[in-house]
């Protein structure tokens, strides 16, 4: 009877990030923080559109508000006004083309 003995060697230690490393997710953290608050301070600019022009563009006043209220403080609301309009573009069309 033969024994084999297996030694598994894992590298478990901690990789530490070097400075500039650091410095780029620092950055990247913020350019996103900073991406959120700029897009929503561009929806807040939706509202003063009349419902024709919001229409036009896919989305409706109720899109607008599900958007905050769907997304907490952090978040992109941008995403939801995205789906929203997208969502119903395939729609208007077909309504379109029935008139």
């Amino acid at each position: 009877m033969r024994t084999t003995d297996r030694i598994l060697e894992l590298d478990c230690s901690q990789t530490t990030l070097t400075f500039p490393q650091r410095l780029a997710n620092g950055f990247a953290t913020l350019s996103s923080v900073l991406r959120v608050f700029r897009n929503r301070i561009e929806i807040n600019r939706l509202h003063d559109l009349d419902d024709n022009q919001l229409r036009d563009i896919g989305l409706s006043r109720a899109d607008l508000t599900s958007a905050f209220l769907a997304s907490t403080f952090f978040e992109d609301p941008s995403e939801h006004l995205t789906r929203s309009a997208r969502n119903r573009g395939p729609k208007s069309l077909f309504r379109s083309r029935k008139d």
